[in-house]
């Protein structure tokens, strides 16, 4: 299937930003995951660093990043992210990983160390971390709560329906509960969540899966395109107009999330910053 109009992004500069991420040997989601907006959010400068190395445990249909026997966690990671993200000078950082199932906390505690570096470097920016669902294990959970992100994020990613297409080493309810299960733990802190359209998904299923994030205590939403970054992942089934996105998230305010960034080019953590102030958090 041929791009639309809307779905083409214009090339944009990279500010130095790659090459300062290679210098301190960090990896990020940005390019791992083949994401069309890289170099407009490297040209800003801003990025995703992506912990824990760059070989996931799982496979999912949907997802570039390599699924490969992964590496021991880097124990001077933490400080390396908390260098770059000095000298991008970020006020809002945002760390994910790749998923650690073979580790015994899922890689919580590195998330943790990385929480506590970039506070001590940048004790004024605001820090969102995206997570795998470590097994629905809420001692992991808490380990990465317990560092106090401002943001804490997990993505649903597609409907209930998909999952064993899409997402087939997950579970949905396991991905609803570590929201549900987070704003428990620590109500002061906004959890967010984000799915892709386009995988053949259908309004009323969305609409459902709106509900039940509203129903796990989620305040932010992201909505976007699925593009297929490779010939080996699933392919598009429907390019979803703009409209449509913009009928969502008017849906998905009314049904009572904080902020919702609904739109074909809409990424769970492009313009996290901006997402995160026009609310008063």
């Amino acid at each position: 299937m041929r791009l639309p109009e809307w779905i083409k992004v214009k090339a944009s500069g990279m500010h130095g930003t790659k090459t300062l991420l290679r210098n301190h040997r960090l990896s990020t989601v940005c390019e791992e995951a083949r994401c069309p907006n890289k170099g407009f959010c490297f040209s800003k400068p801003t990025a995703v660093f992506m912990i824990l190395g760059n070989s996931c445990t799982r496979d999912c249909g949907f997802c570039s990043v390599r699924s490969d026997a992964p590496a021991q966690p880097d124990i001077n990671e933490p400080e390396r992210v908390a260098d770059a993200a000095l000298e991008l000078g970020l006020r809002y950082a945002v760390i994910t990983s790749v998923t650690r199932d073979d580790l015994p906390d899922g890689g919580a505690s590195q998330f943790a160390e990385t929480i506590r570096a970039v506070r001590r470097k940048l004790p004024d920016a605001k820090i969102e971390v995206l997570t795998p669902d470590f097994k629905g294990d809420a001692n992991a959970l808490k380990i990465v709560l317990d560092a106090a992100p401002d943001v804490f994020n997990h993505n649903v990613e597609t409907v209930k329906r998909l999952y064993d297409t899409v997402r087939p080493q997950a579970d949905y309810e396991c991905s609803l509960n570590v929201l549900k299960n987070a704003k428990a733990m620590a109500p002061n802190i906004k959890t967010k969540s984000g799915l892709m359209l386009g995988l053949g998904e259908t309004i009323d299923e969305v609409t459902a899966l709106f509900k039940d994030l509203i129903g796990a205590g989620c305040d932010f939403l992201t909505v976007g395109q699925y593009l297929r970054p490779t010939k080996k992942n699933l392919p598009v089934v429907e390019y979803i107009r703009p409209e449509i996105f913009e009928e969502l998230r008017l849906k998905a305010l009314e049904l009572g999330f904080e902020f919702v960034a609904s739109g074909p080019l809409v990424r769970s953590s492009m313009n996290a910053e901006e997402a995160y102030g026009r609310k008063d958090v």
